[in-house]
């Protein structure tokens, strides 16, 4: 007989869940991540114009172990981090996958990768033919960017310094630089 084993659930995220993903978020990305100020916004990007949800999360038992934010298409910028040139699609006909974060408890059992799949599903609804993500180099053992590579995501480029004004001017607190954010992040490329 199995010991316990928590029931994993998936549903769309609901503002009601903003304080349960800041949390989350927070505590694997470093403190301010998400904010008060920037999760209703970064939830309303992730509303299409068709009205789907393209955020999910996951739970163990009633416990939030697991956020996936998505912004639909259009709902996103294309900013100097971004190498449109290199895309096999416009913007028009791609998502942003901003953020994902499961607990560490709960890593290596295929949240995430549910969680990503869940956002696909909607965002091929919403007309997509691909996703666009940018991937924290210097996650524990890079494991963000083994895990999108092995879902099928293609490097485009690397970026210095992604988060530094995100440090300096909006208070996030990067656990791995130990404040002052100097990480690199991979620009890569999803396709559905």
């Amino acid at each position: 007989m199995a010991a316990n084993i928590p029931q994993l659930r998936f549903r769309q995220m609901e503002m009601a869940d903003f304080p349960n993903v800041m949390a989350l978020g927070n505590k694997v990305h470093g403190d301010n991540y998400l904010t008060e100020e920037n999760l209703p916004d970064y939830f309303a990007r992730g509303q299409s114009d068709d009205g789907r949800n393209l955020h999910w999360l996951a739970f163990a038992d009633d416990i939030l172990v697991g956020i996936r934010i998505t912004f639909a298409p259009g709902k996103w910028d294309v900013d100097t981090w971004c190498t449109p040139s290199a895309w096999p699609f416009p913007a028009t006909q791609l998502c942003y996958f901003k953020c994902s974060a499961v607990d560490p408890d709960f890593q290596g059992g295929g949240v995430g990768k549910s969680l990503l799949y869940h956002s696909i599903i909607e965002a091929q609804g919403a007309g997509c033919q691909g996703g666009l993500a940018h991937i924290w180099r210097q996650s524990p053992n890079n494991s963000a960017f083994e895990y999108f590579s092995r879902c099928g995501g293609e490097l485009i480029q690397d970026h210095k310094d992604r988060w530094y004004r995100s440090s300096v001017d909006d208070g996030y607190y990067c656990p791995v630089c130990d404040g002052i954010c100097h990480c690199t992040a991979a620009e890569m490329l999803l396709r559905f």
